[in-house]
């Protein structure tokens, strides 16, 4: 709730007449058979057909005004989902741009993608659909037992006896079904994860010969997602079903009280039509709103999992007052490590321990280990990907800790292991460290790089 309070805050202004439209859609529609229930009354009562039409005309109008508030209502509510999702989805890729690569991958790639795009989709689904059937469910229950009570105290209290049952156990089945969408939630990452595993380590599995084994645990979390949705959906099934009967129940009481009542002079024949139109709008709110709720446990457990990345805390961030860290040209010993130990927050031992070397101007330095023995972790740490456990790196004499890091990687060049391409021309490529690259210096690049004779020969 707090996430949504803190996505909404900025965009009050439309959240309020989607609301107003939305309450004025809904008064007209109880306001209608109110009328219509007058029209029978006069007509039984033999009134002249002046009065008849005055009271048509109210009808039009009123038909008018609900249909229009609620063609208005969508559109604003379309509109603040949007721009919710997207303030959301903005605010997460920045959240997930600060945190370190062990961070990152605490998390996961599947399970930030997740977030970023089935979450948050299922929260504006979520959203829409819970402004527009659940907000009215409130008004239009109060409305129309109110309209009861007036015409008749009896058949009120019978409606609001229904309206209870129905909200009762619509709640008690919500309260119960909200642990199985928070499972399904994190059977939707597993099931994220074991398929991307598969579709970018293709070539191992063929290699290997482990079709059959990855197809198992495939199927394995294809089937707990499965099995998890049938259980959550059975329960809202069987309160469709007891929604229903409740409704139907009411009807019957009306008509069975309301004979008895039109005798006695407390009632009129019209007032039958009214009542029943106010319990079938309850009815097609609540079954609505009950739709709807079927999704609520799961965004509530999306906006969770959203909150999490988001309230995060990089263990890896700028200092207050950082050093500007700039070249300078005059100094021999650009970099410099100084007793320098890292530790991985989940590892038992050090994987680097008082590590000193310099990298001095005009000279290459080169780092050969096996496989395991630090050398990315060395890359990593110049450009602070992780912070040092103990020691200290100097970039031209500056702590690197002191520095912005946005200052720090502008002086770094960064070449991979495993080459990534974005999607775009190879020119956009070229262009990623330096945007305002010339021709010149990207065919430069290209030939230091050996890719000359290859990208001629593309088209």
């Amino acid at each position: 709730m707090k996430l949504m309070i803190r996505f909404i805050k900025p965009h009050w202004k439309l959240c309020a007449v989607t609301m107003l439209m939305l309450i004025i859609d809904v008064t007209g529609g109880l306001y209608i058979p109110t009328l219509a229930a007058e029209m029978m009354n006069q007509g039984v009562l033999g009134s002249s057909f002046e009065t008849l039409l005055n009271t048509g005309i109210k009808m039009a109008i009123g038909s008018l005004v609900a249909g229009l508030c609620a063609v208005i209502g969508g559109y604003t509510c379309a509109t603040l989902t949007a721009r919710i999702g997207k303030d959301m989805r903005v605010a997460l890729y920045e959240s997930s741009l600060k945190l370190s690569v062990h961070e990152f991958r605490q998390f996961g790639t599947a399970s930030i993608t997740t977030r970023t795009v089935s979450d948050i989709t299922n929260i504006q689904t979520a959203f829409i659909s819970f402004m527009q059937m659940v907000v009215p469910v409130p008004v239009i229950c109060v409305i129309a037992l109110v309209l009861s009570f007036r015409l008749d105290t009896q058949i009120g209290i019978v409606l609001l006896i229904a309206v209870f049952i129905i909200l009762s156990l619509a709640s008690f089945i919500i309260n119960s079904a909200s642990p199985l969408f928070k499972r399904l939630q994190k059977l939707l990452d597993s099931m994220s994860t074991v398929l991307l595993e598969n579709i970018t380590g293709v070539r191992v599995i063929r290699a290997f010969n482990n079709e059959l084994r990855e197809q198992e645990r495939l199927n394995v979390s294809f089937a707990a997602y499965a099995d998890t949705s049938i259980k959550a959906n059975r329960k809202f099934a069987n309160l469709d079903g007891l929604s229903f009967f409740c409704i139907n129940f009411v009807i019957i009481t009306v008509f069975w009280l309301s004979g008895g009542r039109i005798a006695a002079g407390h009632f009129q024949i019209g007032d039958i039509t009214a009542v029943i139109e106010y319990a079938y709008l309850i009815l097609f709110f609540i079954m609505m709103a009950q739709m709807v709720i079927l999704t609520l446990p799961r965004a509530l457990e999306c906006c969770n999992r959203i909150q999490n990345v988001l309230d995060y805390s990089p263990e890896i961030s700028d200092p207050a007052s950082a050093q500007p860290g700039s070249a300078e040209r005059s100094r021999s010993d650009v970099l410099i490590f100084q007793n320098v130990s890292f530790q991985f927050p989940d590892a038992e031992k050090d994987t680097l321990s008082n590590l000193s070397f310099t990298c001095r101007r005009g000279e290459t330095t080169a780092i050969i280990g096996g496989t395991g023995s630090g050398k990315s972790t060395i890359a990593s740490m110049i450009l602070r990907f992780h912070d040092v456990t103990e020691g200290a790196i100097f970039l031209n004499g500056h702590d690197i800790r002191q520095m912005r890091q946005e200052g720090l990687r502008n002086q770094l060049a960064y070449v991979q292991q495993k080459a990534i391409l974005f999607s775009g021309t190879i020119a956009e490529n070229l262009r990623y460290g330096k945007p305002d690259a010339t021709e010149e210096e990207l065919l430069h690049a290209v030939g230091v790089a050996q890719l000359d004779a290859l990208i001629r020969s593309l088209p």
